[in-house]
C-alpha cells in the first residue's frame, strides 16, 4: 500500500488541543513526562523541552491528588514559557475520582488517557469508565481508550480463551490474547459512544512490546474500525534495541498506511535525555517519507580510505548545528526543512553525493589532495582547506539557507 495520505487508513479526524490526529492529517509526533507531575517546575520544564524538540503532543501521569491539583498550575507555567503544547493527562484506577474532584484539572487537559483494563474492576468498570467519559463530555475532551497487553481485561481474555478451547479448531493463545487487545478496544469505544461521546472525540490504541504482535493487533484494528489509531510500542527497550524494534514495528505499519500518530516509547539512560524519544520518531517519519522536520544530512560510514575523523567531526558538528538552530530557522526560514546536506570522506562517492545534495562537501580521504570541494545545486563552487574548513563550510550552509529560504528569495517569489 502507498504511504500517501490518501492511501492511508481512513479514520475520523481528532482535535486534540488545536492539534488534528487522524482524517488525512499529518501523523502526529508525541511523548511523554518521566517527572513527578506534583512537582510543577520540572514537569513544565520537561513539557516544554520536549515540544521544543518537536513534540506535538505530551502526556502527563495524573495518577493522585497532588499531581491532578498541579494539571492547571503546569498548564499556566507552559503558558508563560511560550511552550503551549497541548497536554494528555493518563490516567489509571482513579481517574474517574480525580477529574470529579479537580475540575481545575478536567479543564487543563487537551485529552484523557483511560485503560480499560484497569479503569474499574467487576461491577465497578462501567460505572466508572461511564464517569470519565462523561466528564469528558462535560468538558468536550477527546478520549484515548489505551489497551495494553499487560494490562488487559482478564475477564474478557478469559472469556475468550473459553470460547477458543470449546472451538473446532482452537487459536494459538497468543493469536487469541490479540483478539481480546482489539475487542476491548472495539468493546470499549462503541460503550463511549453510547454514552454520548462522538465518534470524532476518540482515539484508539492496542499496545504490546514485541514487533510481530503490535503489527498483528493494528493490522486487524485498522481493518475493522475507522477510529484514529495512536501507534507505538509499549515497552520498545533501551538504547539501539529500542530505536530498532520502535522503527521496524511502525515502519511496517506505517508502510500500509497504518497510524495516525506515533509515540517512540524509549528507556531513558540513567539521567539521559528524554526529548531522544522525539528525535527518533521524527526520524522515522521522514526517512519514510512521511513529514519533513529537519534537514537531512547524508555522510559516509568510513572505511580505510576515511582514516582522518575529519569528516566524522564536521558531520556531527552540522547534524547538531542544525538541530540546534531549527526553532530559529523555521520561524525565519520556511521550507528549510526541506534541506540537504552531504559530508563525505573520500573521492570515491563523495562528489557524487555532495551534487545529489542541495549543499554538500567531499573532504579528502587517506592519501588524497588535503582540499575539499564543496558543491551547491549540483555544481562545484568552492574549495575549502586548511584549519578553518569546518567554521567555513558551516557559514557556506547558513548563506545557503539565507539566499534559497530567506526574505529575499521569498520576496523575489
Amino acid at each position: 500500500m502507498s504511504t500517501s495520505a490518501q492511501e492511508r487508513h481512513k479514520s475520523v479526524a481528532v482535535d486534540v488541543g488545536g492539534v488534528i490526529v487522524g482524517g488525512g492529517a499529518p501523523i502526529v509526533v508525541q511523548s511523554m513526562t518521566n517527572t513527578d507531575t506534583a512537582d510543577v517546575e520540572a514537569t513544565a520544564a520537561q513539557v516544554a523541552a520536549l515540544a521544543h524538540a518537536g513534540s506535538e503532543l505530551v502526556r502527563i501521569t495524573v495518577d493522585r491528588d497532588e499531581a491532578a491539583a498541579s494539571v492547571p498550575r503546569i498548564k499556566e507555567r507552559l503558558a508563560k514559557m511560550g511552550a503551549a503544547v497541548p497536554l494528555v493527562g493518563d490516567f489509571h484506577y482513579n481517574g474517574h475520582t480525580l477529574l470529579a474532584e479537580y475540575p481545575g484539572c478536567a479543564e487543563a487537559l487537551d485529552k484523557y488517557r483511560i485503560n480499560p483494563g484497569n479503569v474499574g474492576f467487576k461491577n465497578k468498570r462501567d460505572p466508572q469508565f461511564t464517569q470519565i467519559v462523561e466528564m469528558a463530555i462535560k468538558h468536550n475532551k477527546p478520549v484515548r481508550i489505551g489497551v495494553n497487553w499487560g494490562s488487559l481485561d482478564q475477564e474478557l481474555l478469559t472469556r475468550l480463551m473459553d470460547e477458543n478451547a470449546k472451538s473446532a479448531k482452537p487459536r494459538g493463545a497468543r493469536e487469541v490474547t490479540h483478539e481480546a487487545m482489539v475487542q476491548s478496544a472495539l468493546l470499549s469505544a462503541k460503550r463511549a459512544e453510547e454514552i454520548g461521546l462522538s465518534r470524532n472525540r476518540i482515539i484508539l490504541s492496542a499496545k504490546v512490546s514485541a514487533v510481530q504482535d503490535l503489527i498483528a493487533v493494528y493490522t486487524e484494528l485498522a481493518r475493522r474500525s475507522d477510529y484514529a489509531l495512536h501507534l507505538g510500542l509499549t515497552e520498545a527497550g533501551m538504547g539501539s534495541k529500542g530505536i530498532v524494534a520502535s522503527s521496524a514495528a511502525m515502519g511496517v505499519l506505517l508502510q500500509q498506511g497504518i497510524g495516525d500518530t506515533v509515540r517512540v516509547s524509549l528507556t531513558p539512560e540513567p539521567n539521559g535525555d528524554r526529548t531522544l524519544e522525539v528525535q527518533v520518531a521524527q526520524e522515522l517519519l521522514q526517512t519514510m517519507g512521511l513529514r519533513t522536520f529537519v534537514p537531512l544530512v547524508a555522510a559516509c560510514p568510513g572505511c580505510g580510505r576515511t582514516t582522518s575523523t575529519t569528516f566524522q567531526e564536521l558531520a556531527s558538528d552540522i547534524q547538531g548545528f542544525i538541530r540546534t538552530s531549527m526553532p530559529e530557522w523555521k520561524k525565519n526560514y520556511p521550507g528549510v526543512e526541506t534541506l540537504t546536506v552531504a559530508v563525505m570522506g573520500c573521492i570515491v562517492n563523495g562528489p557524487g553525493e555532495s551534487k545529489h545534495a542541495d549543499i554538500g562537501i567531499s573532504l579528502p580521504g587517506t592519501g588524497e589532495q588535503p582540499v575539499a570541494p564543496v558543491f551547491v545545486d549540483g555544481k562545484k563552487v568552492a574549495t575549502l582547506r586548511g584549519a578553518t574548513l569546518t567554521a567555513d563550510f558551516k557559514q557556506m550552509v547558513v548563506d545557503y539557507i539565507e539566499r534559497r529560504f530567506g526574505t529575499g528569495q521569498r520576496a523575489a517569489e
